[in-house]
Parts: structure tokens; sequence; C-alpha cells
């Protein structure tokens, strides 16, 4: 037994939190379980992950990027995160037949799929202990929602390498529709031995599909699993050994000796080793055998080169008590492929700071590391969050130093950039959070704060490069189908105004072609922003006034010709409504407004969906709810508007709701989701569907966006009867 012990996997107090559910994509529905593989791997069946998906069950093809929901039924409390494919090993045939297994196949090899977390790893349940599968087990099994009384007691009645069948007990659950997946907990050996894979169900009736009328010679409660011999053998073949096989010290790796040296010299005295060993030891999650005898300096180096961030928690720990042993360690380090960059510590922090961004943000992490590093090769972006920071942790540097400095590495430098974009107290964190890690590291400060200068010069260009021109139409009602409008462009500098005729009555095919002439030019002329967005200025009245669906008529009002295109605003721009008739009225409420609109990235949302709320319940809401930013309104007409107008004159941003409500809303439950950011694209592309797909995409919504750090054309607005 040597001086460092890996903590692997334990018995857990109940097997239970071990097993976890895989989610519908669209939904919270479990579709199948699975089991804890690492603290930051799960294992499922392959068939699942297709179901969570909605495809075929068989489906050979790999997943790709798509992100798999699942629910982490920890110790006290249950949360839902994201995982990506890490392996895939699709079901085949077990005759080795060409093709997917067949209705008629009732045994199948492969079907397995391991998933990796892309938030903060599972921590407060350890892995399960794995042993093989024998005939006599006693097992267990649970519905993949998770819930204690959902267990189902089995025992093995026969078991090969490559299946083992499981009859349940008489009274109790019976392992049925989604329990695929599940491990097969072993009672006896505390540990699981397999997976749940299939059902053998009773005969059916060959012409209508239906179960046969119960008889005594009908199987009952007989499921088979994946024994862990044969998934331990799949994996191993899919080259997902290092996930459950202790890593082992190159023979050959070049730093080995170096870093013996360097121990010897720089911890000759037992005790200091022993201290220095033990501080590296509970970073890492390592028992110790001994604490009375220092580990031999080769022990102590294999540990810096079998566990990748074991260099770095030293380094770590020798920072303050003896700081010139930390450059040598690490350049010993630079010459083997095992360290990593960061400790433990820095990693779980690091880890952290992305978990907690917003989707908008997330979203765009692919391209901040492409302006970061544009000298790199082509970047993992596939691989989800985690798959992108264990690939920059191997870049050495950017390749920018000062004439005796140490690189940057390419990690701190997507942080700074990343940190660039980021809301005020993000950004404090990361800028911290790199400043430790160069003072670690040794690299000049002035190093780090180049990086940061270029960061901020992209993140600038970024802004404005992006950010959309925003188009401001003042309608009117002046009779049947007729309108005045008035239009101001905004390409960042503040409104002028673009249209020089507000009083000639205009039907809503020409309002339609006129706004659409000035957004596309926009558009041309900066192809490299966002679409413009096109904000309609209303009166409390003309709230649900169509405006978006304008267009599906040709400019005269006649039929559109063969070649032409609707032109409808609302699929082709985003649109939003705003009423500064409501927003101003009680100027009492622009604090709030205010406030509200500086926490907009929270995406904090209220919705009022009960049909017997009025002006004063929502009045209620809203004062004690300072920092909702959106709300959602999901009610019959009779009261909606009532609603929307109350959340309008109280100064909140952002309010949708669905002018053609019935039951509940389609549009609302699609873009509720939607990061707030969005909201004004992700209701554009809504209104797009809904001309493809009519029946499906039923709602009419509406986004009313009121923005306050932009400036409206209020002069003009105070008398709209003035010509411009």
């Amino acid at each position: 037994m040597g001086w460092f012990i890996k903590a692997g996997p334990s018995a857990a107090a109940d097997p239970r939190h071990c097993v976890f559910s895989v989610l519908k994509a669209a939904g919270s529905e479990s579709v199948g379980a699975g089991v804890l593989l690492t603290r930051d791997h799960l294992l499922t069946c392959a068939h699942v992950v297709n179901d969570a998906l909605g495809r075929r069950p068989f489906d050979p093809r790999h997943p790709g990027d798509h992100t798999v929901p699942v629910a982490l039924h920890g110790l006290s409390r249950t949360v839902r995160a994201y995982a990506r494919i890490a392996h895939w090993v699709p079901a085949r045939r077990r005759d080795g037949a060409p093709g997917i297994p067949r209705a008629e196949d009732h045994e199948w090899l492969g079907d397995l799929a391991v998933l990796r977390l892309e938030s903060e790893p599972h921590r407060d349940v350890p892995p399960p202990l794995w042993l093989p599968m024998a005939i006599g087990q006693s097992l267990r099994a649970w519905h993949s929602s998770g819930l204690s009384h959902t267990f189902a007691d089995v025992r093995v009645k026969s078991c090969d390498e490559a299946v083992g069948y499981v009859d349940g007990d008489a009274t109790g659950m019976a392992i049925g529709p989604s329990y695929s997946g599940c491990p097969l907990w072993s009672i006896g050996d505390n540990a699981v031995v397999g997976i749940v894979a299939g059902h053998v169900t009773p005969p059916h009736d060959p012409v209508t599909g239906q179960p046969l009328p119960y008889s005594s010679q009908h199987i009952a409660r007989r499921s088979w699993g994946i024994p862990w011999q044969r998934i331990e053998a799949e994996l191993q073949a899919a080259g997902a050994a290092m996930l459950f096989e202790a890593p082992e010290l190159d023979p050959d790796d070049p730093a080995y000796e170096l870093l013996v040296d360097l121990l010897d010299r720089y911890m000759p005295a037992s005790g200091l080793r022993i201290e220095h060993a033990r501080a590296v030891a509970e970073h890492c999650g390592y028992g110790v055998h001994d604490t009375l005898s220092p580990p031999t300096t080769e022990e102590f180096a294999a540990l810096l080169l079998t566990e990748p961030r074991a260099l770095a928690a030293l380094t770590e720990v020798l920072r303050r008590r003896e700081p010139a042993a930390v450059p040598p360690l690490l350049a010993a380090g630079r010459m083997s492929q095992v360290p990593r960059l960061l400790s433990p510590r820095e990693h779980r922090k690091l880890t952290r700071y992305l978990d907690d961004l917003l989707a908008p943000l997330r979203a765009r992490l692919p391209e901040v590391a492409r302006a970061a590093l544009p000298l790199a090769a082509a970047l993992p972006t596939s691989e989800g969050v985690k798959g992108l920071l264990e690939y920059l942790e191997c870049l050495t540097g950017d390749s920018r130093t000062d004439a005796d400095g140490l690189r940057v590495p390419g990690l701190l430098r997507v942080v700074e950039y990343l940190a660039a974009l980021a809301p005020p107290s993000l950004q404090a964190a990361l800028r911290l959070w790199t400043m430790s890690v160069v003072d670690r590291l040794g690299i000049p400060a002035s190093s780090l704060l180049e990086r940061r200068t270029d960061a901020e010069e992209w993140a600038r260009a970024a802004r404005e490069r992006t950010a959309p021109a925003w188009v401001t139409a003042r309608v009117e009602r002046a009779g049947a189908d007729r309108y005045r409008l008035r239009v101001w462009c905004d390409e960042g500098s503040g409104p002028r105004q673009t249209s020089l005729d507000a009083q000639t009555p205009r039907s809503g095919a020409e309002a339609a072609h006129e706004l659409l002439g000035v957004l596309e030019s926009l558009y041309r002329a900066t192809p490299d922003r966002s679409r413009p967005v096109l904000e309609l200025l209303v009166g409390r009245d003309e709230l649900n006034l169509a405006v978006d669906e304008w267009g599906m008529a040709g400019t005269d009002g006649d039929p559109l010709e063969p070649d032409e295109l609707p032109g409808v605003l609302g699929a082709e721009f985003p649109v939003v409504v705003t009423c500064p008739e409501l927003l101003h009225r009680h100027e009492r409420f622009h604090p709030d407004w205010r406030h509200r609109w500086r926490l907009l990235d929270s995406d904090a949302l209220l919705t009022f969906d009960d049909p017997a709320q009025g002006r004063s319940e929502v009045y209620g809401a809203l004062l004690a709810d300072k920092d909702a930013v959106r709300v959602a309104v999901d009610v019959p007409p009779r009261s909606r508007d009532e609603i929307v107008q109350t959340c309008l004159l109280m100064g909140v941003p952002v309010v949708m709701w669905d002018r053609e409500w019935a039951d509940r809303s389609h549009a609302l439950a699609r873009l509720s989701p939607v990061p707030v950011r969005t909201l004004p694209e992700g209701t554009r592309a809504y209104r797009a569907m809904t001309l493809g797909s009519p029946h499906q995409y039923a709602g009419r919504p509406v986004l009313a966006w009121s923005d306050a750090d932009r400036s409206m054309p209020r002069l003009q607005l105070a008398e709209p009867q003035e010509n411009g």
C-alpha cells in the first residue's frame, strides 16, 4: 500500500441517491434512469438518451453536441443539470448481423452512453462500488423518478458475459417502463452490478397488438440487465477506461527524475515533506496511509505525474512557504503531458463561475475563445463548456509576453475576455481569480494587464458591432385600417427622424412597405449586426394592434404577384411595443423601472395566470417583488389588458402576453424560457413559425419593451399631431 490513498467509490448511505433521472429535452418528464460512474460522469443506456432527444430507440448516430437534461437526487435536494455525451456505444445486434436491433430481438449488445455533467459535479453523493453480476444475487432497482417507494426487488436467475436475467418478487413494484438505465444494486454486496436494459413482456395479439388475457404459462416480472463485466469491456473498447481505472505512472515521463531531484532539494526534512504531502493529498481528495513517516520523493513525484492537479496544488501550498521552489517545479511539470494548469481549488472556483453564467453569455463562450486566441487551432466548441475548459488548460500561452516574463496561459486570456463582457459583479470575481492564478504561477501582473486591455478593446468593438439598430415608429389610428406614421432611426447615437410625411393616412400594407424599406436599408448597411428592432410607440388602446402581421398583401392592398414575397414585419424583424402614455403616467415608479432594468440579466420572471387577479392583486405583487424584470400574462382578454397596463404603469420593463389567448398560451409556454435579452429575436422566430406551421404555432405573442437606457423622441411625441 502506498503513502497516498485514493478516495475511490464507496458505499452510499442510501444507494437510491446514486440514481439520476434522464429527462425529455422539452419538459420535465423522466424517460429513463442512470447511475453515477464518477463524480462528474453518468452512465445510462443509449436508447434512454435517444428517447430523451426524441429519436428512435436504437438510432445509432452519435447525438453530437446535444445536451441531455438530467435530475440529480442528492441527500438533501434534487437539482436539474445538463450533460453531454462523453462516450457513445450504440445498440447492435447480438448475432453480429448488420443493422440495428429489431422488434423481435430480445437481446442486444452495446446500448451504453456516458454523460459528462456540464455543471459542478454532484459532490454530496459518492459514486458507488461496482462488482460483477453473478447468479443468485438479490438486487434492487428504482424508477427513473428516483422516488423512494419505487424500488423493485429482483434476483439474478441467469448471467453470462453479455446479459443477466432477473425475476421480480411476487409483491411490491415490478421493473417496467422508465426503469431502463437504472442501476441494479446488489443488496448483499452494497454495490452496483449492472444496469437495467429491457423487460420481457407477455405475448400480444398478433392482429391487434393488445396483451393477451393472462395465463399462468405467461412470463411474469422478468427483465434483463447489462452486467458490469460487459459494461467494463464495452467502455474500455470505447476509450473510457480512464473513468474507472487508476492512472499509472509513465516510466518514460521526462519530468519524473527532475521532480524527484527538486523534491529532494526543497523538502529534505521528513517533517516538511509530511506537511506538504498531507496538504496536497487533502486538496486532491486523497487519504494518507501514514502520518508519522514521510512519503518517499519517488512516491511524491509519482503522484504529481498521475494526479493531473497535484502539481498545481503543491505550488499553491509552496507559494507562501517556499516561493523559490515554484518556478522550477512548474518548469519541470511543463515537460510532462499530465499536470494541468489549475489547482483543485482554482478549478472548482472557475467551474462555479461558469455554471452561474447567464444563458446569453454562456452561448458566446466559443466566440470569446476565438477572439482571445486567434492563432489557436480549431477549438472543441462542440464539447460544451467543460470540454472547452479542458482543452484551454492544455495551452501553454498566448505567444505574447514581456521580454523576461512568462507567457499568460491561454485559459487566463479567455477568462479575461469573458470578464470584459460579464456584468460588474461577475467581472470583478473573474478578474480576482485570474490575478490569483498568475500570482501563483509567477507571471508578471503587467503581462496580465496587457491582456486585460486587449479584452476591453475587443469587448467595446464587439458591443458596437453586434448591438442592433432600432427603428422607432409612432403609429396612430386615422380611421378603419388607416394609420399615421412617424419614424426615427437609432444606430447607437440617438434617434433621428427619417419620415417627413406624418399626416398622410396609410393602410397597414402601405405602412409595412415603408417600415420594411427603412429596416432593410439598415440591415444591408450593417450586415454584421443583428437584425434591426422595430419599436412601435402606441397608445394604451392600441397595445394589441397587430402591426407585426402587416405585410400580407401587396403595397396597394391587392393580392401578391406570383414572384412577390409577403414581407411580414414581425416575421422578418423583431417587433416590440412601447406605450409612453402608460410609462410616464406615474413617474413615482421610474426609480423602480430603472432598478428593474439594471437587473435585466437576472431574467427574473413573474407570471400572472389567474383570471381572478385584478389591478389590486397585480399592484401588490409588483410592490412585493421589486426585482422582477419580466412579466408573462397568461389570462383571458377580459382581465389581460388590465393586468398588462398595470405592469406598464408600474415600470416593468418587459411584459409578454398573447393577443389570441385560448386556454393556456402556446406562445408564452415556448417563449418564457427564452433569455430576456434575446426575447425580441425569439418572438420574431415564433412569429415566423406561425406562417409555416399555423396549427402548431397558434399563438400571437406581444412583447412590450421599455429600455431605461435608451433615449426616446419624447419632444416630438408630446404633440404627435405636429409635423416633424
